[in-house]
């Protein structure tokens, strides 16, 4: 006689009987969970929550590591065409680095800036410019042209300049290349700054800062201010360095003649060849 089969499904129910009684089941919650109405804050708390969620230590700039620090912040934008419209706002405000210092995107022929849309240049409020790196021979592509889109930054209100070295320094000699002279990088820096302030229509303040090694009254960052000077913007200091007090403005009052030939500047400095304009610095406690 063959062995009797035993019921599993009896046995199956009893011990989930068991098991229910000893874990009894979490009741279900009598009101679903709703979505956080976002729209339904202030803009005061909206704008905040955005600069929490969108705000970034270092310049906005060509970076390898973008698609891992930026590009998971912009997927805030992907919500809503309206959270678009006010967040995108709070992002752009951030400063922006006019030309990439990145090895990589070092010589590229669009920096970020050239990249963007028009409705994002014009949110920008604060444009950086590093002077420095690939003094020897800086890129073709860092000049200012219509192509980058100067233009459109109508919100622009302040450039910040870094100074990272000035190679018209006594140690520099012997590596400038060929044809290049002491001024060479100076007044490639200072024509980077006049076209910067021939394409922005409403810029008001200049803010230099530069790193420990960078005198303040090396050749470059004179020949800054009084371009800053000429434009008839306002200049301040940045924190790095130091240089001026929290909320003193600097005023320079010589006057470069960009015309006069090397030795007509040597004559001048010796009190050779007409009168000399003798810098004023005046400080003024805004």
């Amino acid at each position: 006689m063959p062995p009797r089969k035993k019921n599993h499904s009896v046995a199956t129910s009893a011990a989930t009987s068991a098991a229910s009684s000893t874990f009894p089941s979490r009741a279900p919650s009598p009101t679903p969970r709703q979505p956080f109405r976002l729209f339904d804050l202030p803009p005061e708390l909206r704008l905040r929550i955005y600069e929490e969620a969108l705000h970034v230590r270092e310049p906005l700039d060509l970076d390898p590591t973008n698609h891992r620090l930026i590009h998971p912040r912009l997927a805030l934008f992907l919500a809503s065409h309206r959270l678009h419209a006010e967040a995108y706002r709070v992002f752009y405000a951030q400063p922006l680095r006019l030309f990439p210092t990145h090895g990589r995107f070092f010589h590229t022929k669009l920096p970020l800036l050239a990249r963007l849309p028009s409705h994002y240049r014009a949110a920008l409020t604060t444009l950086e410019i590093r002077l420095g790196p690939g003094w020897s021979a800086p890129p073709r592509s860092q000049k200012i042209t219509p192509n980058l889109g100067l233009a459109d930054c109508v919100g622009l209100r302040r450039v910040r300049v870094f100074v990272e070295l000035d190679p018209s320094e006594r140690f520099f000699d012997g590596f400038r290349g060929s044809g290049a002279t002491e001024e060479t990088y100076m007044w490639f820096c200072v024509g980077l700054l006049r076209g910067v302030f021939g394409e922005v229509p409403g810029l008001e303040v200049v803010e230099v800062d530069a790193f420990p090694a960078v005198k303040r009254d090396a050749p470059l960052v004179l020949g800054l201010r009084r371009e800053i000077k000429r434009a008839g913007l306002r200049l301040v200091w940045g924190p790095l360095r130091g240089w001026g007090k929290e909320g003193e403005v600097e005023e320079v009052e010589e006057v470069i003649d960009v015309g006069a030939s090397g030795l007509e500047k040597a004559m001048r400095k010796l009190g050779v060849g007409g009168a000399i304009e003798v810098p004023r610095v005046v400080e003024v406690l805004a």
